[in-house]
């Protein structure tokens, strides 16, 4: 696990040297064909080097859920199991994440009019009132989402408002229904990489922003754009990035507008990723081990080091 432009496909590059792994991924993006530089999805040679299971299997234009992903990850699971090897998940994703470590409770199937409701209701007053109007319905879900997170507040509406019970209260209802735990099933070591000042990460995204406007960025969500089936209410379309370079395409905003709101938003991804390793290394279900891109004066580690800090904790979780 990690925050974005941590290091994480390196690092788990690197452990294929090491572990008879195969990888699969953790990321709401990459599951989409045709979104590759924005994505920071693997190249060739990194997916030459390291196969990794679960991208590119999804059209922009067709929604893959959380329910989606552990139903795929359990079946690519197996598969490596049946090969001999083990799986080894990568990605930035934290609500695959949970969802697979947790399970997930069944929820109603979307309803179009009732998301477009409250996409407008959103336009009208901001995201933060949808937060507000949640948090007066089902408190509990509320606060485990940022008045920001647009794509988790509009699904935890529209569930309460289809079903008239909160989300909070389905989890709460089928969790006597939920199968044997994941944990429970697999001996499971949980490493979470990431610097340790803030600060460096931030120069890495803006860094990786710019890096990926010059390899072609634009060109590739112009490519996009041009589908008639494709709009910025789609979850691909409203990934970090994307949003901004639809926007730019649309005139919403100007080039240097879009560059800096990227890279905001993409800092405040790496924010909410965060926020939710902290919570969940402090859980009960949790057993994650921090593997730092630097010691503790703050000098970087070399690709060596931080691969043998992984394999230690990983040694160690497996005695």
């Amino acid at each position: 696990m990690g925050p974005t432009a941590s290091g994480k496909t390196d690092l788990a590059i690197a452990l294929r040297q090491y572990l008879p792994v195969d990888i699969i991924s953790v990321d709401s993006a990459l599951v989409y064909r045709g979104m590759d530089i924005g994505s920071a999805k693997p190249n060739a040679a990194e997916q030459a080097a390291a196969p990794h299971r679960l991208l590119d299997i999804r059209d922009p234009a067709q929604p893959y859920s959380a329910a989606d992903f552990c139903a795929d990850a359990e079946r690519e699971i197996a598969a490596i199991h049946t090969a001999g090897k083990i799986p080894l998940l990568v990605g930035g994703t934290m609500l695959y994440f949970k969802a697979l470590l947790e399970g997930l409770a069944q929820m109603p199937e979307a309803n179009a009019d009732v998301r477009a409701h409250i996409e407008a209701e959103a336009a009208e007053h901001g995201w933060p009132y949808i937060h507000q109007l949640l948090a007066e319905v089902d408190p509990q879900t509320a606060a485990e989402i940022h008045p920001n997170h647009s794509q988790r507040l509009s699904r935890a509406l529209e569930v309460y408002r289809v079903s008239g019970v909160t989300m909070a209260q389905l989890r709460a209802q089928q969790t006597q229904n939920q199968p044997q735990p994941f944990a429970d099933r697999f001996n499971v070591c949980q490493l979470a990489i990431a610097p340790r000042d803030r600060a460096i990460l931030h120069e890495r995204i803006a860094q990786r922003f710019h890096n990926m406007l010059a390899t072609g960025f634009i060109d590739e969500v112009k490519l996009l754009h041009s589908r008639h089936d494709l709009h910025d209410a789609l979850p691909a379309i409203r990934a970090v990035g994307y949003r901004q370079a639809w926007d730019y395409l649309n005139g919403a905003l100007s080039y240097e507008e879009m560059i800096e709101r990227g890279i905001i938003a993409t800092r405040q991804l790496a924010k909410r990723q965060f926020t939710w390793l902290r919570g969940w290394s402090t859980s009960a279900n949790s057993d994650l081990q921090w593997v730092y891109t630097e010691n503790e004066q703050g000098i970087s580690l070399t690709k060596e080091e931080i691969v043998l800090c992984a394999l230690n904790f990983i040694g160690a979780r497996a005695i």
